[in-house]
């Protein structure tokens, strides 16, 4: 019985009639040795289209109709890559989530996957179909479509992967792979032929934005190895890896970094038991992700407690923030939006000593101040001013070789 590999295939890659037809040709090719699930991202452009439309009836749509309306743009591109494949004599039908019973949760815009049924995959497969689904969505279990939030196509990808057992899922892109830092601001970053499972998660989750952090995390539950490459120019890309095979090559494998963030600092909260619950419960049930934390040495029986968030939440963490007044009784709220995060991320971290020092001494020569620090086993995330994030980024990876 062939192998089954997914194949997800983003915006830009079906972003124009000669793309499908171009994409259709690797699919083709693809499926002369493997038994090939294709999912696919709307065409590039047509989701903020929609999302334009959708704000022509107030700034504030409802929820369900938003998702109902931006959904849309992934059947428009199932539908012609089935087309696509049709017309050089490949058998493919195309689906939406709702047709493979792809069941998420009823948080509309950010729903989470629940559960796929494969047995319509299956079946297709085994009538020698090519099944080319719809990424990005799902259904709630009263039948309500829902959207999986910016990057969901991915998540898709690897959920069905996960649920066929799939050999692997390729993820194409308009990039030939994962590099060390964003090329756009470091011009020398080198592409990674692999990066552990466990890297990407950091950096997925610390700014890079080739994979969706979910889809990692999915792939990582469900040990399903993933490859990164482009749908514009033949290569191998990057694969991410089960496997540790690196450790003893480098330090730090790649830099992350994320400009749409905002800091929070309640100044003179009472220093006792059940404080940073009390802050981060009620931004949880918002939910609001929240990432560094930083609380200060108690004086006098009170403490400052400081905290990020991308800059998409930040009116709704600065609305629960000002209900917690009454029973936190802090002195001020003092909220920066002018502020980055840098991420030094690599699995040989565990076994070397003097990266964070190497790291905030070049820092220094650079004149970079840095805000905050928050740290894992292979992971360094500093806060810093946003207008310095290019410098940053570009000082440590210089600092650390990450061209050679």
């Amino acid at each position: 019985m062939p192998n089954i590999i997914v194949q997800k295939f983003g915006g830009t890659s079906v972003g124009s009639e000669e793309r499908i037809a171009s994409v259709a040709k690797i699919v083709q090719k693809a499926s002369l040795d493997n038994s090939i699930v294709v999912v696919v991202s709307a065409m590039s452009g047509e989701t903020n289209r929609l999302i334009s439309l959708a704000k022509s009836f107030g700034d504030n749509p409802s929820r369900r109709e938003f998702d109902a309306l931006i959904s849309t743009g992934e059947k428009v591109s199932a539908a012609l890559l089935a087309m696509a494949l049709q017309q050089i004599g490949v058998p493919a039908k195309s689906f939406s989530a709702s047709q493979i019973s792809m069941k998420t949760t009823s948080t509309y815009s950010k729903a989470r996957i629940l559960d796929v049924d494969g047995k319509k995959i299956q079946e297709t497969l085994d009538a020698g179909i090519i099944p080319i689904i719809t990424g990005f969505q799902g259904i709630t279990e009263s039948g309500d479509v829902t959207t999986l939030g910016r990057g969901g196509s991915d998540t898709t990808a690897v959920a069905i992967a996960a649920q066929m057992k799939a050999k692997r899922c390729d993820i194409y892109t308009d990039v030939d792979g994962i590099y060390t830092t964003d090329p756009r601001i470091v011009p020398e970053a080198k592409k990674l032929d692999t990066i552990t499972m466990e890297e990407m998660l950091e950096m997925a989750g610390q700014g890079a934005k080739v994979i969706q952090i979910r889809a990692v995390e999915f792939a990582n539950k469900y040990k399903i190895p993933v490859r990164v490459l482009s749908s514009f120019e033949s290569g191998n890309g990057t694969l991410i890896s089960l496997e540790e095979n690196n450790m003893e090559n480098g330090l730090v494998s790649g830099i992350a970094f994320q400009k749409d963030q905002v800091k929070f600092t309640l100044h003179g909260v009472s220093d006792t038991p059940g404080m940073a619950y009390g802050i981060l419960g009620p931004l949880s049930d918002a939910n609001i992700s929240v990432d560094v934390i930083v609380q200060n040495i108690s004086v006098n029986g009170k403490t400052d407690f400081t905290f990020t968030v991308s800059k998409e939440d930040e009116m709704a963490a600065t609305d629960v923030i000002h209900t917690l007044n009454d029973t936190l009784k802090f002195d001020d709220l003092l909220i920066d939006s002018s502020i980055a995060k840098v991420s030094l991320v690599g699995v040989g971290m565990r076994s070397h000593a003097g990266i964070a020092s190497s790291a905030f001494k070049s820092l220094s020569e650079a004149g970079i101040n840095i805000q905050m620090i928050s740290t894992s086993e292979i992971k360094i995330t500093i806060v810093i001013k946003e207008d310095e994030t290019d410098q940053a980024v570009n000082t440590l990876h210089n600092a650390f070789e990450l061209e050679k």
